[in-house]
């Protein structure tokens, strides 16, 4: 095969959700139609480069020129409730759901020693800084159900005691060892509205 297209299957594999068959038939795409696939896209990928950024409040995506974001600075959502996600992709599958009108707070992450992630790469001390500044009163935290988001759910309650914040976690229905952008809006929106304390 030819390098620039192993060059393009490579670089699409790595992309999540696409297997080497899957990047394969994409790249395959792109290069038989340029005009209707390929151009349409590599400027998208430029456009969102230059303008997509996270915000420096919460972790959210948003776009160069609005930071804090939308989600931080809306009056009609609930200042003193914070969802705390790992990723700012979880915000956006929360958001779908409907179940939920507080702030949020991305971690870029999660604690997991076998990645070498500690509390010390996460948005952890910009966590407690705000609970603590901004009054905050309850944080949700909607973190994956595996062991390393069991880790960093009782690291978070033990950053937060003594802050007056009441700690709660997701309820029943995400599916062990499965992510918040893996759930679909009806699973997230129970899972929100039965919330347990942690």
């Amino acid at each position: 095969m030819l390098r620039p297209i192993d060059e393009l299957e490579k670089a699409l594999s790595r992309l999540p959700g696409f297997g080497r068959r899957s990047a394969a038939r994409a790249a395959l795409a792109l290069v038989r139609e340029p005009v209707r696939l390929m151009e349409p896209l590599a400027a998208a990928l430029r456009d969102a480069g230059a303008t997509v950024r996270c915000c420096s409040r919460c972790g959210a995506f948003t776009t160069v020129g609005n930071d804090p974001c939308d989600l931080c600075t809306n009056p009609s959502r609930d200042a003193f409730s914070v969802c705390v996600v790992e990723e700012p992709a979880d915000i956006v599958s929360i958001e779908s759901s409907g179940g939920f009108n507080g702030r949020y707070h991305s971690l870029g992450g999660k604690l997991s020693p076998s990645r070498r992630q500690g509390p010390d790469k996460l948005r952890l001390r910009e966590l407690g800084e705000r609970v603590r500044s901004e009054g905050i009163t309850e944080v949700l935290l909607a973190l994956s159900t595996d062991m390393d988001g069991d880790a960093t759910a009782g690291y978070i309650t033990e950053l937060l005691r003594g802050s007056g914040a009441k700690v709660t976690r997701l309820a029943f229905g995400l599916p062990v060892d499965s992510g918040i952008a893996y759930s679909d809006p009806l699973t997230l929106r129970r899972a929100i509205a039965n919330r347990v304390s942690q």
